[in-house]
């Protein structure tokens, strides 16, 4: 099924000259360093304390009792409707809407969801919405409960997405209806016992699909002060300087990077073959790869951050207060790998829902030139973004003599991580 293909053909399918792709890059990059150098010296960015009010008809409509309750029972409904055919329908993706409703409508929709409407699936939630209704049933409040340690932070989202990443791509079937079902089992086990002991709460921590939601939506235009729960339209730079430096951010984000670049090389005839022919089984084989590109990532941001701290002098925490710059970054990535497959599958496993029998899916927007010139944009206007909100937080952070300084590290890793990203694609 293509729902598993999950880029659009082989790297030499692109129609787009390497040489040009690369210098390309490598000049937006050093273009913006140096202008932002140049010409940004103060911090201009005032995360959520920034925006302007939308109209109040607006904001009644979106608050409204009626409106949330409508957009929660949409996402139980759906839930509901995907388990059913998971547990009922043929085990055959082409004839199932399931595994498309999971890998193409959630995971990749959820991309485009949240830029537009910010984190969406916090009300669409159906685990969040069961709390709520066992919770009004019982006569409890649904934020009640033990508090959770600040130390575990995002880790438990991290985890989650790490677990959805191997199921998608590692395991042997992963369109099956029983993997698939399994893995829904034991997510909502997992988060229903957590929500039931910590509250509500524990969802914003813990759900690896609310927070890969919330983080993306960092970049919506649209937002909500904390100080008066007011929608706003912001610069999306805004919403990024006011990501929560929590314990666990850098794992999440590394985890979206690294599970990312695992998907561009797994289709490589060298790869396919060293996992078809290792001692280790293939199974085994490409869990290590998977974890090995997300150790790479990591590994890379941690040098550059230490190299950071060491140009500062004085900076404590370097890994969390610049990991919010590489939240664009995996969105580059996410658009670049995915947009097809989004546009192809995504009608298709609609069409499928609403009953059609194995439809073929519908052509690409975008001929091979133009998914290869989109794909390279969005990777490379995502660390031209990063640059600029990790220039932000310099100047902000670092003595006036330094911020220019200590940002050369940041930018060796763009430039290594658009080498990598472009790679993967063209070379």
């Amino acid at each position: 099924m293509s729902v598993l293909a999950h880029g659009i053909g082989a790297q030499h399918d692109l129609p787009l000259s390497p040489f040009y792709a690369f210098a390309g890059a490598f000049a937006a990059l050093f273009v913006s360093f140096l202008a932002l150098g140049l010409l940004w010296s103060a911090s201009r960015f005032r995360g959520d304390r920034a925006g302007r009010p939308l109209p109040s008809a607006l904001q009644r409509l979106a608050d409204a009792r009626p409106t949330r309750t409508a957009v929660r029972a949409l996402g139980l409904a759906a839930a509901l409707y995907v388990a059913l055919n998971l547990l009922l329908g043929p085990d055959d993706p082409d004839r199932n809407p399931g595994p498309g409703a999971v890998y193409v409508l959630l995971w990749v929709g959820l991309v485009p969801a949240s830029l537009l409407l910010g984190p969406v699936w916090r009300l669409l939630n159906p685990l969040r919405t069961v709390h709520l209704l066992g919770c009004r049933a019982l006569g409890r409040d649904p934020a009640a409960g033990r508090p959770l340690p600040a130390r575990l932070g995002l880790w438990p989202a991290a985890a989650g997405l790490l677990a959805f990443t191997w199921l998608e791509l590692v395991s042997p079937d992963p369109a099956s209806a029983t993997a698939l079902l399994v893995f829904l089992s034991l997510h909502t086990a997992v988060h229903l016992v957590g929500a039931a002991r910590h509250g509500a709460g524990w969802f914003d921590r813990a759900d690896a699909f609310e927070v890969y939601s919330g983080l993306l939506a960092r970049l919506s235009p649209l937002g909500r002060r904390p100080a008066d729960r007011r929608l706003v339209l912001r610069s999306p730079f805004n919403g990024l300087d006011a990501t929560p430096q929590t314990p666990g951010l850098v794992a999440t984000v590394c985890v979206m990077l690294g599970s990312t670049a695992y998907d561009g090389f797994s289709d490589s005839p060298s790869w396919i073959t060293t996992v078809q022919t290792s001692p280790l089984g293939r199974t085994t084989a490409a869990t290590l790869g998977l974890l090995g590109a997300i150790a790479l990532v990591a590994a890379l941001y941690t040098l550059c951050t230490g190299a950071v701290r060491l140009i500062s002098g004085r900076l404590s925490h370097p890994l969390t207060a610049f990991a919010h710059s590489l939240v664009p970054i995996a969105l580059g990535y996410l658009v670049a790998h995915y947009f097809t497959l989004f546009v192809t599958e995504g009608p298709r496993t609609v069409m499928v829902a609403s009953g059609t029998d194995n439809p073929a899916p519908p052509e690409p927007l975008l001929g091979p030139g133009g998914v290869a010139t989109l794909q390279v944009a969005a990777i490379v206007l995502g660390h031209v973004l990063g640059v600029v909100a990790a220039h932000d937080r310099s100047v902000r952070l670092f003595p006036p003599g330094r911020a220019v300084a200590g940002q050369l590290p940041l930018l060796v890793l763009m430039i290594t991580y658009t080498i990598g990203g472009l790679s993967l694609l063209i070379a």
